[in-house]
């Protein structure tokens, strides 16, 4: 289960994430939805620890385990996965079975 409690996050000086609450249960699968500018890539970049963003407060937890202390590679091990927008096409693999 991934489980965001009160995110806070920022990029440079501008605060984009403003305590995000969040609950993924194992099975689910969601699409983050938005307007231009509503944080959706600063949530993602967040979660899967890209350097530019950096968490003020809240935690991240993925399974009970702190997704904040690991590494990019360590959270990609642990099972967290971006897909992009529009995915380059794999014949014969349909878009759930390359999500899960």
């Amino acid at each position: 289960m991934l489980e965001i409690k009160n995110l806070h996050a920022r990029i440079e000086d501008k605060e984009i994430l403003k305590g995000l609450n969040l609950v993924i249960k194992p099975g689910e699968i969601h699409c983050i939805m938005g307007p231009n500018g509503s944080g959706k890539s600063t949530l993602v970049n967040t979660i899967m620890g890209h350097p530019s963003y950096e968490v003020t407060e809240g935690e991240i937890l993925l399974f009970g385990e702190n997704v904040l202390e690991m590494e990019p590679n360590e959270r990609a091990l642990a099972g967290l996965f971006l897909a992009f927008q529009y995915p380059k096409e794999i014949a014969g693999v349909s878009m759930v079975n390359f999500l899960t």
